[in-house]
């Protein structure tokens, strides 16, 4: 499925604005900081009805609003198909998040499933890498829910058991009560952790399947923190006095290494140099772009964020290669480089901020 049109109502720093998308390329030149991420974050919320930087949902409704729309037009075998989110602020101060295909609405797992989906690359995603075990969760937990909405489901259960179960450890007075208590969150949190243990070995798997990138050999361990009766037994006695629960998939974490003639299995995230960590990135975001071509047979749609002035010219030469194959929108600050990849790519149209 092709993006035609995208047209943004109060979207961040942006009143109004319709946007005409080519097939191939499209590329949206400015200066820093005038709006250009947020036009690829109203691509990527369009698709999965979040956006990428956001910690609370409202920073994505124009400041003094109380409503957002954004409107998609697709293209499928010739024919036309129109996709709309609609983000409200109550008078709560929630938000809620409205869902259209065909002006029809829809609950955002039907309109997911009949959505087309996205791969996001940007700068800042070195972290998954370089940054804390919690910014790894954070990128599988977003990348699984975007084909697994049963995952997210299972995911907000179990964070929110999770802090029902440590304010139990947090407050108890009588051992009766909070064994009783814990009893009835152990047995639900064991439930929830096991999907979600369950679909990320499985992602973890499909990585290790595809270990190859460009004649280098990437490799994924996943050292995933199971929730039981066993480990529960295990840590009881520490839990009850640090008062915290010390097992599940919240402590999970991944390392990912890299083979070479020298060092059969380099951890990139203690050893790797700079140019290294970069390519593992770019190993994960092409098996993002595999898993959705050979597991949910979907063409997804690029989305590059002035990820030209990161990358070295080895990985801007498999970016420009990927640009020929997929729907691409990209931003950049660089006039020079337009002109360089308009002379490859003939169908790009430019978008000046």
């Amino acid at each position: 499925m092709i993006l035609k049109r995208i047209s943004l109502h109060n979207f961040r720093n942006i009143s109004s604005k319709v946007l005409d998308i080519s097939p191939q390329l499209t590329i949206i030149l400015g200066e820093n900081a005038c709006g250009k991420t947020n036009i690829l974050e109203s691509i990527h919320c369009l698709i999965n009805g979040v956006g990428f930087r956001e910690s609370k949902e409202e920073e994505l409704l124009q400041l003094e609003s109380s409503e957002t729309q954004l409107d998609g037009l697709f293209e499928k075998n010739n024919n036309k198909h129109t996709f709309r989110v609609l983000f409200k602020k109550e008078k709560s101060g929630t938000i809620t998040k409205n869902f259209f295909v065909q002006n029809v609405r829809k609950n955002h797992s039907p309109y997911s499933t009949e959505q087309t989906k996205c791969v996001l690359f940007a700068p800042e995603q070195i972290e998954i890498v370089t940054g804390s075990p919690d910014v790894r969760r954070e990128y599988f937990n977003k990348l699984i829910s975007t084909f697994d909405i049963l995952y997210k489901k299972h995911l907000i259960n179990y964070e929110q058991a999770l802090r029902k179960r440590n304010k139990l450890l947090e407050h108890f007075r009588s051992m009766d009560s909070l064994k009783e208590e814990l009893s009835f969150w152990d047995v639900y949190l064991q439930k929830e952790a096991e999907y979600i243990t369950k679909k990320r070995d499985e992602y973890t798997h499909f990585l290790n399947n595809h270990s190859k990138l460009d004649g280098r050999d990437f490799s994924i361990e996943y050292g995933k923190n199971e929730f039981n009766q066993e480990r529960l037994r295990e840590k009881k006695e520490l839990e009850l006095r640090i008062r915290r629960t010390l097992i599940g998939p919240q402590k999970d974490d991944w390392i990912i290494y890299l083979k070479n003639k020298h060092i059969p299995q380099k951890n990139i995230q203690k050893y790797g140099s700079r140019s290294e960590q970069r390519l593992g990135i770019f190993w994960l975001k092409m098996n993002e772009i595999h898993y959705m071509e050979e597991e949910i047979k979907i063409h997804p749609i690029l989305l590059l964020d002035d990820i030209f002035s990161e990358f070295d010219h080895e990985n801007k030469e498999k970016i420009v290669r990927l640009i020929e194959i997929y729907q691409t929108v990209m931003t950049t600050t660089e006039e020079g480089l337009v002109k360089e990849i308009q002379k490859k790519n003939k169908g790009s149209v430019v978008i000046k901020i």
